[in-house]
Parts: C-alpha cells; structure tokens; sequence
C-alpha cells in the first residue's frame, strides 16, 4: 500500500471540535510537518482547543474565513501548503432549519474558494474534504448493512443538502481539474471539547445543572458514536494511506437511540432517568438511523478502540474539570436553540480571556440569539402520548407493545366506545396528544356472529366509532381509526388478477356481510370528520403464527380453502408506520395493505416450504364455500399506492410475508 508523506498542512475550522483532536494529534506526532490552522473562531470554535499545539514550533494559527479568495490564495501560496484538511463547516442540523443561507454560504461556498484556490496554485498533491454520514439520509430501521460509499446521496435537512453540494464540488474539481481529492463521511463524534450545543456535552452540562435532559419526539432516534481520539486517529490514517479519487466512511457498527444516551449519562451521574428525562417536540425532519459501512476504512488499518463507556465516562470527567471552558452557553442548552451567527462577537483568547469585537451587539451570551419559544412556522408541541382503545383485541394489544419498545407514553381506555362521557373522562384524565380505536365487533370467532347479533355490531362498529371520532374532534385530537378493506369484491371495473385495486376515494360495493355493511357506512359518516385517519385494514397477518386472528393461522386450520388473491396488511411492518402516521398528523382514508395481492395457495405453499413440509390442503370453490358459510366474504385488490408514496420503503405483499412472517418462523430441518 503506497503511502503519503505531507509537508505543509492547512486544516481548516481547527479550533472546531473534530478538527481540533485531529490537529493536536498531527503536531504532537509529527514534528516535520508545518501545521497552519485557519479558523474564523465561530460560535462553537474555541482557541483554548489548541491549547496543547500552542507551544510547538510547527503550530501556526491564522485568524480568518475560508470564504476570503485573497486570504485562502496568499496562505498557500506562502506557506508552500501541499496539503489541506477541510474540516470548516456549520454543522449544527437544528440551525439550518432558521438560518439555512449561512450554511450555504460556509458550507458550499467555502468549499468553492478553497478548491480554486487549490486550481489557480496547482500545488496541492492532497485535498482531504470532511464530509458526514448524514448526506445519504436516513438508513432504513431494519437494514443490516450499512451505507457503503458508493450509495446514494440523499440529504433530508439544510445541513445535510450542503454537505452533500459540497462534495459534488469536490468531486468535480477531482475530474475535471484533476485534483487529488479524498472524501470522508463520518458517525457522530463525542468527547471533550465540544460545543454543547450537540447532544452528548448538552446532556453531560444539564445534568451537571440538575436540569431535564430534552428529547426530541419519542427518543427512538438512532445514532452511531465514536470517540473523538479514535477519529483523529482514522483522520490520521486516511491522511497517510488514503488513494486519491476514493470516498471513505468513518464509522462503527454499535448503535444508541437517543433515549438511551440520555439514560446511560444519567446512570454515571446517578441520577434517575425517568425524572431526569423531558421529551420535546420533534424538529421538522428527525432522520430515524444512520448506518454506515467502513469496511473501506478497516481495510486501510483503522479500527476503533474506544468503548462507549469508556469513552462516555472520560468525556464526562473533562467536563467536571472544565465547566467554564465555554463560558455562558445557556441559549445552546435549550431544547431548540437556535444560533443567529453574527459578524463580530466574542473572540475567546488561549488563555480563555474574551475581547468583544462587537458595537453593534454585546453579550455575555457568546453570540447566541434565542428566539422566543413560540416560532411561527414551528410551534410547541406536547410530547408524544397515546391514548388506545382495544386492549384486549389483537391491534391493540400489539400497539401498546410497540409504544412500549418505541418509549412512547401510552395508556388504554377505559371507557366504553359509544359512551360519551366515559370517552370525555378518558381524555381528561390521560390528556391524549393521539386517540387509536382499535376497538370494534368483527364476531366471535367470525363475521358469521354479526349475522345474528345486529344491535350489538351497529353499537359498536357504528355509535360507539363515531362517538369517539366527534369526541376528539371537540377535543382538537386526531383520531387514527383501524377500519377494513373487506368493503369491496371484484367487480368488471376492478376484475380478479388485472392488478386495477380499489382507491380510496372508490365507493365500497360488498353488501354480503353485515359485518361488511356497518363498516362501509361508518367509514362514509367519517369522511365529513377532518380530524379521523382511517386505515383500511385487510387479513391482517403478523409473524406469531400462534394467534387464531392471524390469516395465515386461520387458513392453516381450515380443512378446505377458497384460492383467490387478496390484498393483505402484514402487522410487523404496518402498524408501526401507523405510528409514524399519527406522528406525522396524516388524515382521510388510506388503504392499509402491502402493495400487490397474494393468493391462499401462495400463502400455503410458503407455509409448507418454510415451516412444514408435510403441510397438506385442499381447495374448495366459493360455491362450495358458500354452503358451509352464512355470510359471503370479500375478495378484492385495494391499491396501496399512496401508502406507498408515504412510506416507499414498504415491501410488496409476498417479500413482506416473506421477511417479517416466514423467515422469522423458518423450521431449520435439525427442529
């Protein structure tokens, strides 16, 4: 493996966090190289990071902005800079959501200045450009394997789209002027030193205060950490063994959701996390994971060293020593900060004394404007707390499970759907932020039941849900009603296996059930309730093949079998997007099933190659079918394309049985 012996090293944003690690690192290790470290000193810039370089006769530091051609020009001109590390950036996410143009302007034209500054002196023989794990966007919650660096880039913030801008920028000075470029795209980085306007320091500090840790939405956030040291260290591998052209991920494969970072400081604090921990309002996109692939790293030589708790412990102990080392950060603090970067401000000094530069704005604040709570575009909102209905029905009791796993408050109801003032009661003492209904009459063990038992079936499926919708909307809540599909058959304009499904906005056209007849009409009523999401439910399936209700159970105890294909709902990947609906406060009626449809045949014979291979069935028609019944069923095909454009990520129906139900019950042939 060729490696490269640097000079002369610009790094920029070296008095930032990451940069800071990397260059004290390079000046303690390697006395033969010039180390100039250019910096702007922002908001979260400190010099007092440098401190360790300050003394050493290769460390010099240039007070300037990466934005200046003149100075960028001049400096590596005559500093014979061969070599620069661009770490410079405004990297905060919260901040790009009210002040997105500065962003673009460090992020992207910055980069800009520095690559044709590198053009016009063509003496540049390596560009290393700090990218981060963020511009490939959010990793799917179940992927086992991470984004490799060839993967898309998809960036879902301000932040993460300037990142991203920037190394298109990079790329092309690498093509077309053939500059020696290497990128690198990063985990989150933790330890001392850095402004606490990030989630760990911000944590470590107000737990130091005996302050709430905020989270934003339910916590369920997950994020990879690595130790600063560790990273300088691959930044140092990277600088020496990296080829030209190549990108490399900086990464680990150990994960954390955010609730959990803030459980694990308040266990080394001692202190108890249910107390300690507030949750918030969520900002306007939280990318659910990301998940990186650096096997490209590895290769190089580089591996992490540091534990999570090892690293959390010392990165706990730094700020104990160092509580001041930022002086007045209480705007960085808040739940939402928002830093407003100003010309000027507070130039804090190595020996932590600070000059102001300002006349025009003077604070003991370090530059931080905090807007008052109430922003227009974004107001307050409670945290997340759910309030279900169907305890002891299968949804709902599979809901509360997920709300459990998810750390999202929730409690069932009490009351009786078609009572009014057990409902109200039910609100008042739970004070909801959502309402489930996952209650309802679909017959004892069947729809037959409902033939026989009409006054109780309008009771419930009719008053009692329409009750709950009028309820709520009085109340200013948003109702996420479990309702089915099983309204529609097969008809000339939607026929059997033309892949033509029933939209949502079609009229139901099965009458055959009464079952089915109560709930085509509710589901009407409820389009004139702007506050009600339905969900077209249909054989719902999940992978305890246990449970009687679960289609594929039911089927696999019959003795005879009708084989038409159907659309159908897989519970382990549905009803948590049904959580994330809620979340993202979706309304109207949605078709509630995987895409695509599958027939009980297909069903069956997965069942015999997955979990029994003895497993026989026979098929009836419906005719057949129809002596041994009382009331008809429905069959039909609903298109679940707008679900679809919601949540692309949802598997067609035969991989999401496939994935979530068969392969987790697969028979190994020792069983």
């Amino acid at each position: 493996m060729a490696t490269y012996t640097p000079k002369n090293i610009l790094i920029t944003g070296a008095a930032g966090f990451i940069a800071s690690h990397v260059a004290n690192r390079l000046i303690r290790s390697y006395p033969d190289y010039k180390i100039v470290v250019l910096d702007k000193l922002d908001y979260c810039s400190n010099l007092k990071n440098l401190l360790p370089s300050k003394s050493s006769p290769n460390f010099k530091f240039v007070k300037g902005d990466i934005g200046s051609a003149d100075l960028v020009n001049f400096l590596l001109i005559t500093e014979k800079i061969d070599t620069i590390m661009h770490f410079a950036a405004q990297t905060h996410v919260d901040n790009s959501f009210g002040n997105s143009f500065e962003f673009t302007k460090n992020n992207i034209y910055g980069t800009h200045v520095l690559l044709e500054a590198c053009k016009v002196t063509g003496q540049i023989r390596r560009f290393i450009h700090v990218s981060t794990d963020e511009v490939y966007g959010e990793t799917d919650e179940d992927a086992v394997v991470g984004n490799h660096e060839a993967s898309q880039l998809l960036p879902t913030n301000p932040y993460s789209a300037t990142k991203a801008g920037a190394e298109m920028l990079v790329m092309a000075y690498g093509r077309s002027y053939g500059l020696p470029v290497i990128t690198t795209r990063g985990n989150n980085v933790y330890g001392p030193n850095q402004f606490p306007e990030k989630l760990i320091p911000k944590f470590i500090l107000l737990a130091m205060r005996g302050k709430p840790l905020p989270i934003h939405g339910d916590g369920s956030n997950v994020r990879s950490y690595l130790y600063c040291e560790d990273v300088a260290e691959a930044f140092e591998v990277i600088l020496h063994k990296g080829e030209v052209g190549h990108v490399y991920n900086i990464g680990t494969k150990k994960e954390r959701r955010v609730i959990d970072v803030a459980k694990d400081i308040c266990r080394l604090f001692s202190v108890d996390s249910d107390a300690c921990i507030e949750f918030v309002e969520n900002r306007p996109f939280n990318d659910q994971r990301y998940f990186l692939d650096d096997q490209k790293l590895t290769n190089l030589g580089w591996s992490e060293r540091t534990t999570w708790d090892e690293g959390l412990k010392k990165t706990i102990e730094w700020y104990t020593k160092n509580p001041e080392w930022w002086g007045d950060v209480s705007g960085a603090l808040l739940p939402h900060p928002r830093m407003l970067m100003m010309p000027g401000g507070l130039e804090r000094h190595f020996d932590g004394s600070e000059e102001d530069k300002s006349e025009s704005y003077v604070s003991s604040n370090t530059r931080m404007l905090v807007p008052p709570t109430k922003s227009t575009n974004s107001p307050r909102k409670p945290p997340l707390k759910f309030l279900i209905y169907g305890r002891t029905g299968w949804i709902g009791g599979l809901l509360g499970k997920l709300c459990e796993k998810q750390g999202i408050p929730f409690e069932y109801g009490k009351g009786r759907l078609e009572d009014r003032a057990s409902l109200l009661a039910d609100l008042q003492n739970v004070k909801p932020t959502h309402v489930f209904n996952a209650a309802g009459v679909t017959g004892r063990p069947n729809v037959d039941w409902c033939e026989s038992h009409k006054p109780e079936v309008i009771r419930a499926n009719v008053a009692g849900t329409l009750t709950i919708a009028d309820v709520c909307r009085e109340q200013g809540l948003l109702l996420m009603n479990y309702a089915t599909g099983c309204i529609f058959e097969y008809d000339a304009a939607h026929p059997e296996g033309s892949g033509i499904g029933f939209k949502e906005e079609d009229k139901p056209n099965f009458i055959g059930s009464f079952y089915s007849k109560t709930k085509a009409m509710v589901e009407e009523l409820l389009r004139e309730y702007d506050n009600v999401c339905t969900l077209r439910v249909r054989m719902p399936i999940s992978s305890d093949l246990n449970n009687p209700r679960n289609f594929i159970t039911k089927i696999t105890r019959y003795n005879k079998v009708v084989n038409i294909p159907n659309s159908m709902t897989i519970l382990d990947e549905l009803l948590p997007i049904s959580i994330e609906m809620a979340k993202r406060n979706l309304r109207g009626i949605w078709n509630f099933t995987n895409p695509g449809v599958v027939s009980h045949n297909e069903i069956l014979e997965m069942y015999q190659k997955y979990i029994d291979p003895d497993f026989k069935w026979q098929n009836f028609t419906l005719e057949e079918q129809a002596k041994v019944i009382v009331a008809p069923r429905s069959n039909n095909e609903l298109d679940a394309s707008k679900l679809s454009n919601e949540f692309p990520e949802m598997l067609p129906i035969k991989e999401a049985l496939i994935k979530f139900v068969f392969e987790p019950n697969k028979k190994t042939s020792a069983e």
